[in-house]
């Protein structure tokens, strides 16, 4: 391997984004953020490092092993690079803007490093989208993140997301109302977010009836409604039945703007979710394998709640459409300023040639041009195969 090449390696997890993604990337960004701006979410930027005991706080603690750190040699404070920016918003909210109006809708967009990525996703550098709500413990506060995330998925061209509702302290609250021991809890939670019905029945420790109303929420799972239904049915001890009227509530709210939005339940699942209360979401979308974003309620250190959303770059541009070539004007040596200014006026990208060359048609599409400027006009240069 010549030297050349040898200092283009990077690590493991990341990568160059070359043209034109690059430019497509931020349109779509620019797009997203431009649709939450619509719902009142105004934008900010918090900074890549901050010191380690800033983004531990609060809802930051629960992605602590994901953090590289790095020593401040000015200040001789441990450092973190980020890892998400929903800390830092909350951060801000709580301190910097901890007397501005509630609720607070504050949006982000920016990239995160994570120390390992997965087997599905070894990407360690992520560029996330999101929102904050802050301030406000009504359920329309839920449905309005969700119904403000699918309006900015729409906005570049992901008609159909589909979100998937869970609430996090469902199955804890179910297990504290049939007063199940640690170790009987403990073993029922994993059988039900592995859904895995013959782990829940081989399970000791449970009566029937805590059996039956256990694999009862496992095969609930579908459709918003039907679910909602069938767990108002079960007895499933005043909290977690509280929470389900609660779900009942946002899925309503979310029917009332988005009718035909897609909302399913899986009201056992949990895990990547554990610092989030109330209500949490997953969101997909056809042909994208992979999640395209998450969000829920979760408690500030402050004592104020906040719920928000997360969209991952990488998985949102797998479902957007391809965008259409760019037009690009080739303009030969000589071209007057006033007819280059007038070319892109016009909406034309345009690439000038710097010297006389021997042949501009050739220079043209050597560029990529999809047109050159040849008696005072544009000509369609033939397309590349």
């Amino acid at each position: 391997m010549n030297d050349t090449l040898r200092k283009a390696l990077l690590p493991s997890g990341l990568s160059d984004t070359l043209m034109p993604d690059a430019a497509f990337e931020a349109d779509m960004i620019e797009l997203m953020l431009g649709a939450f701006a619509a719902w009142g979410y105004e934008r900010v930027k918090p900074p890549l490092v901050e010191f380690e005991a800033s983004l531990l706080d609060g809802p930051g603690g629960a992605i602590a092993a994901q953090m590289f750190r790095v020593m401040d040699p000015v200040s001789d404070r441990m450092m973190a690079i980020r890892a998400d920016i929903t800390p830092q918003v909350a951060r801000i909210a709580t301190s910097r803007l901890r007397n501005a109006a509630r609720p607070l809708r504050l949006s982000y967009a920016g990239p995160v490093l994570q120390v390992k990525g997965t087997e599905l996703k070894p990407e360690r550098e992520i560029t996330q989208v999101g929102i904050e709500l802050i301030g406000s413990t009504a359920l329309a506060a839920d449905a309005e993140v969700i119904a403000a995330t699918a309006d900015a998925l729409r906005s570049v061209g992901i008609a159909e997301p589909s979100f998937d509702l869970t609430m996090p302290n469902l199955v804890p609250l179910v297990c504290a109302a049939m007063k199940l021991d640690a170790e009987t809890a403990a073993h029922a939670r994993t059988a039900l977010d592995r859904k895995d019905a013959g782990a829940l029945q081989a399970l000791t420790g449970l009566t029937a009836s805590q059996r039956t109303v256990l694999a009862g929420m496992l095969s609930a799972a579908g459709s918003a409604e039907s679910c909602v239904g069938a767990l108002q049915a079960a007895k499933l001890g005043s909290a977690a039945e509280a929470l389900v009227r609660d779900l009942g509530t946002v899925v309503s709210h979310v029917r009332s703007a988005l009718p035909d939005l897609r909302l399913t339940v899986d009201p056992v699942e949990f895990r990547g979710l554990e610092y989030q209360t109330g209500i949490s979401f997953t969101v997909f979308s056809r042909g994208v394998t992979e999640e395209l974003g998450r969000g829920g309620r979760y408690p500030l250190a402050s004592g104020e709640t906040a719920t928000g959303a997360t969209l991952f770059m990488g998985s949102v541009l797998q479902g957007v459409p391809a965008r259409a070539a760019t037009r690009s004007l080739y303009l030969p040596f000589g071209t007057t300023a006033a007819q280059a200014a007038r070319a892109r006026a016009e909406g034309w990208t345009t690439r000038a040639a710097l010297e006389s060359d021997a042949s501009s048609r050739s220079a043209a599409a050597a560029q990529g041009c999809t047109h050159i400027l040849e008696g005072g006009a544009p000509r369609p240069l033939p397309s590349r195969t």
